[in-house]
């Protein structure tokens, strides 16, 4: 009888630059994957190597100083320090479901697979920022259709678009991307990679989109957006942009498509000052932070990429803070104190929690992981969860709370209950 091959060992990277606060989730549920062979790697200014430290994980995974905001720079450090046969990579304000390498690694065992990507959650940890996307020379997304949305499908660039990864939820296997360089630095951040799935598209590489490989995205605030997600700075988007034209669009093309994305910015700015999140003194400097970027971006030197090294100090394993087992604990707001007690220890004994708790109301629900370990839902008993759902329908506490485990049970792996 032929045995199953173990699954590929992997290298998660994370980049992280003065956002402590959403370093520390990360980390958390990063250090409880439910995945055998794994290791860390973190990339990060003082202060984010600070809190590794703080939450003892220093000696247990691998870090690297870099305080340079630069992402594809850092990314390239941290592929350099790569032991595992695939590097996955997460932002640092974001959280990965419990079985997200699970099914972000399973493709690459058809080896035609050179990268994968999965799906991303939004704020609310229901609603999907991105699903399956492609790209174009132009750096125009498309979404594509995809008629099964829990087995991975492989999929193939064609000469004008290539197959879209986030750079918060992707993989690649590590020699190959070691071998073309990893991420341009001259992309210092956004379409970092984006210009790799172009470079693959031009080699035939096929990726494979993984619905269940899934993470919750916070968009933390940064020197580029504020907590509400609006704009502090344009200037790498426009700079990137710039870059990523001179690196794919024909010339001939340039123009239309810089004109194209100063509407679509000013638009949003406009949307933004609207719903009051900016002020009109706010408008006129992102405005000219833009075309200043877009000017950056048509000087700055694009260098040829040479290929990366590998670690030299070997795969360094992590043991997972999570046993495997899973536990589903639920009940009413009222007792909403004993039962995240409840889940706090039993998160604290290596289990993968999903607490449910539910207000006698018709309230959305909402969801996310905790810096105590466990996964927090909570809204009405008779809300909608996903928000395409009735906004009202009756349920009693155990049968909705089995309804809940059941919908996200494949990107979680729980069990009936």
């Amino acid at each position: 009888m032929r045995l199953a091959e173990a699954p590929p060992s992997v290298s998660v990277i994370i980049v992280s630059r003065a956002r402590a606060a959403a370093l520390r989730l990360c980390l958390t549920g990063v250090a409880r994957l439910n995945y055998p062979s794994y290791e860390i790697i973190l990339v990060a200014d003082p202060e984010g190597l600070r809190v590794a430290q703080d939450m003892g994980l220093a000696g247990e995974i691998k870090t690297v100083a870099y305080d340079t905001a630069n992402i594809s720079a850092a990314r390239n450090l941290g592929i350099g320090e790569a032991a595992g046969e695939i590097v996955a990579f997460i932002d640092d304000d974001a959280v990965p479901e419990p079985l997200w390498l699970t099914h972000l690694a399973a493709p690459f065992a058809d080896p035609e697979v050179m990268t994968t990507g999965g799906y991303v959650l939004g704020r609310n940890g229901i609603s999907f920022q991105w699903k399956a996307r492609s790209i174009d020379r132009a750096a125009r997304t498309a979404d594509i259709h995809m008629s099964d949305e829990i087995r991975a499908t492989v999929l193939h660039p064609t000469r004008e678009r290539a197959i879209k990864t986030e750079g918060t939820n992707m993989a690649v296997r590590r020699d190959l991307l070691a071998d073309m360089g990893g991420f341009d630095p001259a992309f210092r951040f956004y379409l970092d990679e984006s210009d790799l799935n172009l470079r693959l598209a031009a080699s035939g590489h096929a990726t494979a989109i993984v619905p269940l490989a899934q993470v919750h995205h916070g968009y933390a605030a940064s020197a580029r957006r504020r907590a509400n997600r609006a704009p502090r700075d344009l200037h790498q988007i426009g700079a990137s942009l710039a870059v990523f034209l001179r690196k794919h669009c024909p010339e001939s093309e340039q123009a239309t498509r810089l004109t194209e994305e100063i509407r679509a910015q000013d638009a949003r700015l406009i949307a933004c000052l609207i719903d009051g999140r900016l002020e009109p003194r706010d408008i006129r400097r992102l405005r000219r932070s833009l075309r200043a970027g877009i000017d950056d971006g048509q000087r700055r030197a694009i260098a040829p990429l040479l290929p990366l090294s590998r670690a030299a100090c070997g795969f360094r394993a992590f043991a997972s803070l999570s046993t495997g087992s899973h536990r589903v604990i639920f009940g009413p707001l009222s007792k909403r104190k004993e039962l995240k007690e409840q889940a706090k220890s039993c998160a604290e004994s290596g289990g993968t929690v999903s607490l449910f708790i539910f207000s006698h109301t018709a309230l959305f629900h909402r969801i996310r992981f905790t810096n105590e370990g466990y996964w927090l839902q909570w809204g009405g008993l008779f809300g909608r969860s996903q928000r395409n759902g009735p906004i009202f329908k009756i349920w009693r506490l155990a049968s909705r709370a089995r309804a809940e485990a059941k919908r996200i049970a494949g990107a979680r792996g729980l069990a009936e209950f």
